[in-house]
């Protein structure tokens, strides 16, 4: 019987997954007529996919810290200290292709560096490691220490719109960064803050944390007015804590909610379709986020999602032109999946497949 230090928490799991659906649904937004683009309903929508980056990142932080504060305390640090690195380093890796898939990197090489959200996950997960991996063993210290640093990255980040020079090239959005590591990063601290936890009190632990972390996204939110006063002009909906902590709220509410439902769920049992479908978007989005973008995107044949209906549909046509590009990039997902696990079998491939955003 799995214990309850070790065993798998599903629902970070199904918070990727409904991450991938709203990530899809928001970057298919481009099918829809640019009338369409400016109304109501879509200022809704892009308040939901708001979410989106925060939900990622801060699993990112959490799957981070979980593992290495489980591996301090059965003495497998080390060989899950090198796993991280491998994910990390797939993160980073396919970011870079990303970007040469966009932009003429060999005439700019400045576009290697454009810092969009894979960047953003790999950098911040490659500046929380040393610092999770080094106080793993203490996990007391290292949620003190990160929840510190998170606090800090967000009442920081309105002042460091000013910066320039390099440090502005992955620091804010002046260079044409997508995702700039502040405030983005605080996301990652906050996420491994309740994962130390997690790795070290099981789910009561979990449960706990997301409360406290949601409360202080509270109060954070409902001090708007004084944090955006406190601070010279700045983006307030980039780079203010109020908006920071507003996004971090919703995320553990969802994430309680998700565990809530978990709960329920028999151990062992059979999974659902339904289950099952957004696990392989939980354990696969890496995959899920550069297949969706690639037939939505890439031209083969001329063809593509936005070059066939790019500005043009209707709700009712976008609608279904999102379910189907949903059930594709599910599709090459389960046959990426199978293909790993092909390769994993006959010795052909490494050790651990490219799954997730973390």
């Amino acid at each position: 019987m799995t214990s309850p230090s070790s065993e798998r928490i599903r629902a970070v799991d199904w918070l990727r997954g409904l991450s991938v659906l709203v990530m899809i649904q928001c970057h298919a937004l481009v099918l829809l007529r640019p009338d369409l683009r400016q109304g109501p309903i879509t200022r809704q929508l892009l308040r939901l996919d708001g979410l989106v980056a925060p939900a990622f990142l801060f699993s990112a932080g959490f799957a981070l810290a979980l593992l290495l504060v489980r591996g301090a305390g059965v003495g497998s640090l080390g060989q899950r200290l090198g796993r991280n690195l491998r994910r990390i380093a797939q993160v980073l890796g396919v970011a870079t292709f990303v970007n040469w898939m966009w932009f003429p990197v060999f005439r700019e090489p400045r576009w290697l560096v454009r810092m969009d959200i894979l960047h953003c996950v790999g950098l911040s997960l490659l500046l929380a490691l040393p610092v999770t991996a080094g106080l793993a063993s203490r996990p007391r210290v290292l949620r003190g220490v990160t929840l510190g640093l998170a606090l800090t990255t967000f009442f920081l980040s309105p002042l460091g719109e000013a910066l320039g020079g390099p440090w502005a090239t992955v620091l804010n959005k002046s260079t044409g960064a997508v995702f700039p590591l502040l405030p983005w990063v605080g996301f990652v601290w906050l996420g491994t803050y309740v994962g130390a936890v997690a790795g070290e009190r099981g789910r009561r632990g979990l449960v706990r944390s997301l409360v406290f972390v949601g409360a202080l996204g509270c109060a954070g939110w409902l001090a708007a007015k004084p944090l955006q006063a406190l601070y010279p002009a700045h983006r307030f909906f980039v780079t203010n804590p109020s908006n920071a902590a507003e996004r971090a709220m919703w995320v553990c509410i969802g994430l309680l909610a998700l565990v809530a439902l978990e709960s329920r769920v028999v151990p062992g049992g059979k999974p659902s379709r339904l289950r099952r479908f957004l696990e392989t978007f939980g354990t696969s989005s890496l995959s899920a986020y550069v297949f969706h973008l690639t037939l939505l995107y890439v031209r083969v044949f001329g063809m593509c999602f936005e070059a066939l209906w790019g500005n043009r549909c209707g709700w009712g046509l976008y609608a279904a032109l999102t379910g189907a590009l949903i059930l594709l990039t599910y599709g090459l997902c389960r046959a990426f999946d199978a293909l790993q696990d092909a390769a994993r079998l006959t010795g052909g491939g490494p050790g651990g497949k490219i799954a997730s955003l973390r």
